[in-house]
């Protein structure tokens, strides 16, 4: 599966159970990487979108249940279990430190290969960065 995530740059993904920020060019980009495929999710980030061209697969285990090649967006860790069946890491940086108590808790320098890094400006981040990871 491919894990999409946001992270801020000390790899902070969330405070008291609720996600650090949202972006919705962030959104935007998510629904073109999917191309009209399904995107796996829980249901507390199937919250945020509401794009009318969103497929959403709502699970409340979206990383035991996304098969291969599948997209799968994840706002909280442990990402860790699912390590195995992982082919690729999308993640959506702020370029800022956020309050966190939950971190991805992957070792991107272990088993991960970045492949593209790119800048785009969000709606309520002037920067964020694209990291595309492989396996």
């Amino acid at each position: 599966m491919i894990v999409l995530l946001c992270a801020d740059k000390k790899n902070g993904m969330a405070f008291h159970q609720r996600r650090q920020s949202l972006d919705r060019a962030v959104r935007a980009d998510i629904l073109a990487t999917a191309c009209g495929k399904p995107i796996w999710m829980t249901p507390y980030s199937a919250r945020q979108f509401t794009e009318p061209e969103a497929m959403l697969q709502v699970s409340e285990a979206p990383l035991c249940e996304a098969g291969e090649g599948a997209l799968c967006f994840m706002e909280f860790p442990p990402l860790a279990p699912g390590l195995d069946r992982i082919e690729a890491l999308v993640v959506y940086r702020w370029d800022r430190v956020y309050p966190a108590d939950q971190w991805l808790d992957l070792d991107l320098s272990t088993g991960f290969r970045l492949v593209s890094s790119w800048d785009f400006s969000g709606h309520s981040h002037e920067k964020i960065t694209k990291e595309v990871y492989q396996r």
